[in-house]
């Protein structure tokens, strides 16, 4: 067991809470599929419409908290929903297309470590524009300074959305040089866990866009980076416990809406 009963509790506590949020704040949807109760049972199609509401929000409710339980006791700050920053020079825009161009046609690799390098060189050269670039999922400081900007993406995103996921990692990055040039920043797509296990995550299709060993955490590399070896296994378990005791919550909430139409 790698995580602390303090991080044990947390976490538990951010489960319990969160799904009992749910069921007193939730109402099915009302859209009315007759040939699916029909067939089904009004039971069964209200917990299908309950997890797929319960997915749309599965980051922000549940991983995020969790996520930062886990960093706490790892690193130096740990927080969500954070702005990387409001403005981006000339030079280091002018770069980050450049980047983009030639990552696009095929020119050259993904190689994060030195695209961030040309980043830096202009990042505080031309005019400042002021930009508004969507949230940090999570961002970590480590002990030594260094910054970790993760996006935590859905298990199986759209293949077409990479490239505008590696615009805004890059953006990101800028950002964070324009207020402090010298800062050790990283940026970083992270998805949760992987829909394909036992196979390996499917990365081909990021491949020529993202760097993979650098700008991509899937599963145990996201959770165990942020919490410490095993973390993943050890957040699997608690995630099965707290399952098992609040089953019968889970039960009684289902029984209301009964198994006819």
């Amino acid at each position: 067991m790698v995580l602390s009963n303090q991080q044990i509790t947390n976490i538990e506590n951010i489960l319990r809470n969160s799904l009992r949020h749910k069921f007193q704040n939730y109402n099915p949807e009302p859209a009315s599929m007759p040939f699916h109760t029909r067939l089904l049972g009004k039971d069964r199609m209200a917990l299908f419409s309950f997890i797929h509401s319960l997915n749309t929000n599965f980051g922000t409710s549940i991983f995020e908290p969790v996520a930062l339980a886990l960093a706490e006791s790892n690193f130096a700050s740990a927080s969500s929903q954070q702005v990387a920053g409001n403005q981006i020079s000339s030079e280091a825009h002018r770069v980050i297309q450049n980047i983009m161009d030639r990552l696009a046609t095929a020119a050259t690799l993904p190689d994060k470590t030195e695209e961030i390098r040309l980043i830096k060189e202009v990042c505080q050269q031309g005019e400042m524009k002021a930009v508004k670039l969507t949230k940090v999922d999570i961002k970590l400081i480590a002990h030594d300074g260094a910054i970790y900007l993760f996006d935590l993406k859905t298990a199986k995103p759209n293949a077409g959305g990479f490239k505008e996921f590696k615009r805004t990692l890059l953006e990101c990055v800028a950002a964070t040089l324009a207020n402090n040039p010298t800062a050790n920043v990283q940026s970083l797509i992270a998805i949760p866990y992987n829909p394909y296990e036992p196979q390996p995550y499917n990365r081909w299709t990021m491949r020529g866009m993202l760097d993979l060993a650098n700008e991509l955490k899937v599963a145990n590399e996201f959770w165990d980076f942020i919490g410490g070896s095993w973390a993943y296994l050890d957040l699997l378990d608690i995630f099965e416990r707290i399952g098992i005791e609040l089953r019968p919550e889970i039960d009684q909430y289902f029984a209301r809406y009964g198994k006819q139409h």
